[in-house]
């Protein structure tokens, strides 16, 4: 009798109490397939979701049947030598893996980070929760790792090429976050784990020769004449030092401001980009799992309860982002006099609060109708209103906030809930923070918090409160680059890389920008 052909993928739906039992699982797949167990190959779980539509909670698996085990961490590293010929700006997700895949290639390069290693960043955070003042080269968003680094690690992203995305998974778990960033439909390492990754990253490039120089800003680039144009030659630093190769990437996150002005001073196009502002909304997370698990909140399966809601409101969409189930709420600010909010979680996401941003999408003719003109129009915008949140809030990092029912009603509160938020909250007029710049954002977010208590009833409550603001979403200025070489068409030699050059939206995808940044790179030095 010939073999029975069986699929070379199964998706299956299971119960909260199913999805972790291996031997019913191979019991449902036999059932499934009308086989003997015994004729069943190895299982391998290659993603997992929770479906809670509809009241009723199920998991989603993805099963690879037959598939053999693979050594994690793709292609292999290769021992470099010699001057670094790339200098890749800024230690993020894009400036970290781009010399990840520079090693794999053979390319000396050289990172250079404004900010600090993991652990002295870590000591001016806790100074910067506990004083509320800023360093601006050493704080939520600079430093290694970039702004994901105590940011949360979530991994989502909307790339949807397997092999790519799933490298930069792996090479996560093999650095030590844990393999079920591998399964999980939406992975996250958490802010407690992730610093520990990154500096496993960092060493083992630095094992095989690529060299990183924390403490060190970059203030001009340097170039010289190649015919008719330019090229970059280089980068000098703010203690007047200058390093010099073939190539610079520049891959410095959404919030480095003052690189957009070196940029136009060196003579590169900038373009204003859409991006999205706000406040953060934070609710007790059990009133989260009561909303989306209903009767079963407290099953011992199921995490903490996250969300995502979206709608349209005067032709401008309103969306939850960045949402943190069992987590905190952090001061992101750059600069002093100013006040940023983000969200992040641990990786239990066990804090008794939920936060997520709550944000509206802007375009740039938006900013440009109040006033604020040029490539940098956006950051001014930003200015304006992080400048306002942070009087309002009274100084010393303390965000104003508002219990949501008052906002939507139009009134100010009288006191605030209890908050995750260290620095802590005042009752403040979160609507003239948020309209300080002439854009009648306020009044979107009302009406999107009224439509939104429509799909999670209970959302919309007094127990919940606004804490501003949220303007660090993406960057709101593109660095132009040719679509095929990925290089400045007004600067050779220049690969604006990730976040802050307008490619990118997260680590993952920051991190896949900064890989394919490498291979244009290769590709030139090759020639």
């Amino acid at each position: 009798m010939p073999a029975r052909s069986l699929p070379a993928e199964l998706t299956l739906e299971l119960g909260l109490d199913d999805a972790e039992d291996p031997a019913a699982l191979r019991a449902r797949v036999a059932r499934e397939l009308r086989v003997p167990e015994a004729e069943l190959p190895e299982l391998v779980v290659r993603k997992r979701s929770l479906d809670a539509r509809r009241g009723r909670l199920r998991f989603h698996l993805l099963l690879e049947l037959g598939a053999p085990e693979e050594p994690l961490g793709g292609a292999p590293l290769r021992e470099v030598t010699g001057e670094p010929r790339v200098i890749v700006v800024g230690e993020g997700p894009a400036g970290l893996f781009c010399a990840y895949e520079l090693a794999r290639r053979g390319i000396a390069a050289v990172v250079v980070d404004r900010g600090k290693l993991v652990q002295p960043r870590r000591h001016d955070l806790k100074s910067l929760n506990r004083h509320g003042k800023v360093d601006p080269d050493s704080n939520y968003c600079f430093g290694e790792g970039g702004a994901g680094t105590y940011s949360d690690g979530k991994l989502y992203t909307r790339a949807h090429k397997r092999g790519p995305v799933r490298d930069v998974l792996e090479l996560l778990a093999l650095h030590g976050a844990p393999e079920t960033v591998l399964v999980e439909a939406r992975p996250h390492i958490g802010s407690n784990r992730l610093p520990k990754v990154v500096t496993a990253l960092r060493e083992r490039l630095s094992g095989v020769g690529q060299t990183f120089r924390f403490g060190a800003r970059v203030s001009a680039l340097v170039t010289r004449a190649r015919g008719d144009a330019r090229e970059v030659a280089g980068v000098r630093l703010a203690d007047g030092s200058e390093l010099f190769a073939d190539a610079v990437v520049l891959a410095t996150g959404h919030s480095a401001r003052d690189v957009f002005e070196l940029l136009l001073e060196a003579g590169v196009r900038l373009e204003p980009k859409p991006f999205a502002l706000g406040v953060r909304i934070e609710h007790p997370q059990p009133l989260v799992n009561g909303i989306q698990y209903g009767k079963s909140e407290l099953h011992p399966k199921l995490p903490n309860a996250s969300y995502r809601l979206a709608c349209q409101v005067d032709g401008r969409g309103v969306f939850s982002f960045c949402m943190c189930p069992g987590g905190w709420i952090v001061p992101a600010a750059t600069e002093p006099g100013a006040l940023v909010v983000n969200g992040m979680s641990l990786a239990r996401r066990d804090s008794p609060f939920a936060n997520a941003g709550l944000v509206v999408g802007i375009e740039p003719h938006d900013w440009e109708a109040q006033g604020f003109h040029g490539p940098l129009g956006g950051i001014a915008l930003q200015r304006v209103i992080e400048r306002a949140a942070f009087d309002a809030g009274g100084g010393e990092l303390r965000a104003p906030a508002v219990r949501a029912v008052d906002f939507v009603e139009r009134r100010n509160s009288s006191d605030v809930p209890d908050t995750s938020y260290i620095p802590g909250t005042v009752p403040a007029d979160i609507a003239s923070v948020l309209d300080a710049a002439g854009l009648k954002l306020a009044d979107r977010v009302r009406r999107a918090l009224v439509e939104f208590n429509q799909s999670m009833r209970g959302y919309l409550t007094n127990d919940a409160q606004l804490v501003g603001v949220e303007s660090r979403t993406s960057s709101p200025v593109r660095v132009p680059r040719n679509p095929e070489t990925l290089e400045s068409p007004d600067l050779a030699g220049l690969f604006p890389a990730g976040e802050g050059a307008g490619y990118a939206g997260g680590i993952v995808s920051a991190a896949l920008d900064g890989m394919r940044v490498a291979e244009r790179v290769a590709t030139k030095l090759a020639t």
